[in-house]
C-alpha cells in the first residue's frame, strides 16, 4: 500500500482528547476520518473543524443498537471500511486499592474497554473484509502489561490487559481474512484521562496512526508503542 492512499478510518471516543488528535493527524495524511463520539455535538465540531475528509458518526460503542446504526452508515458512505480504531475508553482509577475497589468502577471498565471493541470488531468484521489492508487497532495501555502490571489503577489495567487479550484472539481468528489486529499505546499523554505530566497528545497518536497507516510493518497480534514491542 502506497502511503499517499487513501483509508477510510473509524476512530471511536473520537469527541475528545487523544481521538480527536488521531483523527486529526489522519486527516492531515490525506485519509478519510469517520469521527465516531457518544457526545453528537462534539464529534460534529470535530468533524467540522477537520474539513471535508471528516464526518462525524453518532456512536454509543456500549449500545448494541447504535453500533448496528454505525455500521449501516458507513456501509452507505463508503461500502468498505480499511481501519477501526477503538480508542474509546472509560474509567483511569490511578491509586485505586483493588481490595477496596468499587466494582461498579471495575464493570463499567469492562464494558467500555473491553467488551465494546468485542462488540465493534464483530460488527465492523464484513465491512473490513471489503477494505484495503484492513486493520483493526485497539488503543491500550503499558498499565495493561502483565510483565509490568502492578495495583495503580486496578480497574483500569485489567481492562487494558482484556484488550490485549482481545487482540490476540482476533489476530488469530482474522488471519484467513487478512486483517491485522494490533494494540497500540500511546503512552502516557497529557489528556483529561491521562492528566497534567504526560507527553504530547501528539506524540502519542502518531505511533496509533503510524499502525493504521502501515499495519503490516508488525506481525498481527502485536503490542506496540512508538513502533517498538511491549512486553505482554
Amino acid at each position: 500500500m502506497s502511503e499517499s492512499t487513501e483509508r477510510v478510518v473509524l476512530v471511536t471516543g473520537a469527541g475528545r482528547g487523544l481521538g480527536v488528535e488521531i483523527a486529526r493527524q489522519l486527516v492531515d495524511a490525506g485519509h478519510v476520518v469517520v469521527v465516531g463520539a457518544r457526545d453528537v455535538e462534539a464529534g460534529a465540531a470535530v468533524a467540522k473543524q477537520l474539513g471535508e475528509n471528516a464526518w462525524a458518526l453518532h456512536l454509543d460503542v456500549t449500545d448494541p443498537e447504535s453500533v448496528q446504526a454505525a455500521v449501516e452508515a458507513v456501509d452507505r458512505r463508503h461500502g468498505r471500511l480499511d481501519a477501526l480504531v477503538n480508542n474509546a475508553a472509560v474509567h483511569f482509577d490511578p491509586g485505586a486499592d483493588p481490595v477496596t475497589e468499587d466494582l461498579d468502577i471495575a464493570d463499567g471498565a469492562w464494558r467500555t474497554n473491553v467488551l465494546a471493541p468485542w462488540r465493534l470488531t464483530q460488527a465492523f468484521v464484513p465491512l473490513l473484509r471489503a477494505g484495503n489492508d484492513a486493520v483493526i487497532v485497539n488503543v491500550t495501555s503499558g498499565l495493561g502489561s502483565l510483565a509490568r502490571m502492578g495495583a495503580h489503577s486496578p480497574a483500569y489495567s485489567v481492562s487494558k490487559a482484556g484488550i490485549n487479550a482481545l487482540t490476540r484472539v482476533f489476530a488469530d481468528a482474522l488471519t484467513r481474512d487478512g486483517i491485522a489486529v494490533h494494540a497500540v499505546s500511546p503512552g502516557w499523554t497529557a489528556t483529561d484521562m491521562g492528566g497534567r505530566g504526560g507527553r504530547p497528545v501528539a506524540e502519542g497518536a502518531t505511533g496509533i496512526v503510524d499502525v493504521v497507516r502501515s499495519p503490516g510493518a508488525a506481525p498481527s497480534g502485536s503490542f506496540l508503542q512508538d513502533g517498538e514491542h511491549v512486553p505482554w
